[in-house]
């Protein structure tokens, strides 16, 4: 019935005449941000109503237009979910003021671009100015075990990156379907296994991964048989039923791993909202069990409706949240752990020729201004290929 939506059929001119127009208003998030704040416990609900509405006023106006950014009502609900959560957690006398704004960082920050940061921390500051120094909520049991891991995989901690990990944690803990958007490159599926090796320290996790767009919607989902009428099972409703089998001990993630569109999303829709039950066109209805959660790892969301946006929680990877840097010193590093194919002085002069011909913006063969190239192709990627070229190349002269 949506005109122009994606996946969906029009209706035709005959049939279209037989339905009258039915107008619409927007509803007033005020009032709803504050009756919500109000029954989750909220003693200034008034004051702190009009803060959020401004918030997200201010950010649908000023941040950046991004495919997968949702100031809707289904993003308002689920940050007020979190928020009576993290009031019920702390002490009775703790500011409220500081909850709101602590979850409205923690719960939004995730998604941003990396220009989009500064800014909204900016117009969050201006919204909460008492809140100065709004302290980072710890885990410290689950980072100590992160760190372990990639430690003993030889894997440098960034910054930025490492905060990613954290965020698809806390991400994890209030939604049942999210995205880990990002470029080829920027440490999306090591970010996701990290998590899940460092929580299956406690609780085993299980992925159980996928491409979509490698089968068509029949094999995915499954199809009647209009000579027989037996029911052919599809690739993820199969996956669907054995990781939400009450017998299961372990927590299963799901994972979507390819283009997301509104061809076979659409069909998950039931599972991201809160009814959590897959629905399939032989009638059967699968509910999603607590242990279960649904992933997508995508490179963009240009092709995804505002639906499927806000039924998900988005982790957003930017390109110079890990950027090529770590991936030259860790293949150093490879090296030098490998001694038989390393010269001793080999990272010496190794990392004196990236930061000179690489690294230094003033030479002429930096590789995003002096060449032009025929196919586009992450930055990351093309120092992949100089990794490969220069490991090529040096295996003649390591010193035996």
């Amino acid at each position: 019935m949506n005109p122009g939506y994606a996946g969906r059929q029009e209706l035709p001119e005959n049939l279209k005449v037989l339905f009258r127009g039915v107008t619409m208003m927007v509803p007033n998030r005020q009032v709803i941000i504050m009756v919500k704040l109000a029954s989750v416990g909220y003693e200034t609900f008034i004051a702190l109503s009009y803060k959020f509405d401004v918030l997200y006023k201010l950010c649908e106006q000023q941040l950046s237009k991004q495919r997968h950014y949702d100031f809707g009502l289904r993003n308002i609900l689920s940050v007020l979910r979190t928020a009576g959560n993290s009031k019920r957690a702390e002490a009775i006398d703790a500011d409220e003021e500081m909850i709101m704004a602590r979850t409205l960082r923690d719960m939004n920050l995730s998604k941003f671009v990396a220009q989009d940061i500064p800014l909204f921390l900016q117009l969050l500051k201006d919204i909460f100015p008492k809140q100065t120094n709004i302290k980072k909520k710890e885990y410290k049991e689950i980072e100590l075990e992160i760190r372990r891991l990639l430690k003993d995989k030889n894997l440098l901690e960034v910054k930025d990156w490492f905060i990613k990990i954290i965020q698809l944690y806390e991400t994890s803990l209030v939604r049942h379907g999210f995205m880990v958007v990002g470029t080829v490159g920027s440490g999306k599926t090591t970010i996701m296994n990290a998590l899940t090796d460092a929580l299956s320290a406690t609780q085993i996790h299980k992925l159980f991964r996928l491409n979509p767009k490698s089968i068509t919607g029949q094999q995915m989902y499954g199809v009647m048989n209009n000579v027989t009428g037996e029911w052919i099972p599809g690739v993820f409703s199969q996956i669907w039923l054995k990781c939400n089998a009450k017998s299961n001990k372990h927590t299963s993630w799901i994972v979507c791993d390819g283009p997301v569109d509104a061809i076979w999303i659409e069909n998950l829709n039931t599972v991201l909202d809160d009814n959590r039950i897959l629905t399939l066109a032989n009638a059967q209805r699968i509910p999603m069990s607590d242990t279960t959660k649904m992933t997508f790892e995508v490179e963009n969301l240009n092709n995804a409706s505002p639906a499927t946006v806000s039924r998900c929680g988005i982790i957003y990877v930017s390109d110079t949240d890990l950027f090529w840097r770590p991936l030259v010193d860790t293949w150093l590093k490879d090296r030098v752990e490998l001694k038989t194919f390393c010269n001793p002085d080999e990272t010496i002069w190794m990392t004196e020729c990236v930061d000179k011909f690489i690294s230094n913006p003033n030479t002429n063969v930096e590789l995003n201004k002096s060449y032009h190239f025929v196919m586009p192709c992450p930055e990351l990627c093309r120092i992949n290929h100089l990794i490969n070229l220069m490991t090529a190349i040096l295996k003649d002269h390591f010193e035996a």
